[in-house]
């Protein structure tokens, strides 16, 4: 495997597996991309079920291609569209993620996090992992995407920061509603 192709697949599995992930769980992935995120939470559901969205139609339909057996199995779903443009209907998400944290900060984060809020179910979680290019960024990242969670509504945020091979990375941890006691 090339190294950066190496270092993606290990960020991608880390991500996935700080997400806490539950059988039964309905999740939400904002900008999806290629769908590699997705198959990895497939893998964890029974009985779950995950929607990708990303604004790019050659990434929907890479990542469709490459989830075909979890679409069939209804397991999986994909979806054209940015977060603000995405026909969510009255869906309900126990959790929802974007790897790519700047797919959430582009345009106005407090739009973004107010729709995530508004389909979330309640105790819903919402969480970004992320690996900067600058491994001494990830705690000041940590910092500002806790404290902006917060401000969007967010109580219970969890910081995570980890040391794999391809470098530092961080994921930011929040739940809809009251903090557990």
């Amino acid at each position: 495997m090339l190294p950066r192709v190496a270092a993606a697949a290990e960020r991608l599995v880390w991500a996935v597996g700080t997400l806490g992930v539950q059988p039964g769980d309905r999740v939400l992935e904002i900008g999806c991309g290629h769908g590699v995120a997705v198959s990895l939470v497939c893998e964890r559901l029974d009985g779950g079920r995950v929607l990708g969205i990303d604004r790019s139609a050659k990434m929907i339909e890479a990542a469709s291609r490459r989830n075909a057996a979890h679409v069939a199995a209804g397991r999986a779903a994909f979806q054209v569209a940015a977060l603000h443009e995405a026909d969510l209907g009255d869906a309900r998400f126990d959790l929802a993620f974007a790897i790519h944290v700047p797919v959430l900060l582009r345009g106005d984060p407090r739009r973004e996090l107010a729709i995530v809020r508004a389909h979330l179910a309640p105790g819903g979680r919402f969480a970004l992992p992320f690996q900067p290019l600058d491994p001494a960024t990830t705690e000041p990242t940590v910092d500002r995407l806790a404290r902006l969670l917060e401000d969007g509504g967010f109580t219970a945020v969890e910081r995570h920061v980890a040391e794999l091979a391809s470098g530092r990375a961080g994921c930011v941890v929040a739940r809809l509603g009251s903090c557990p006691s």
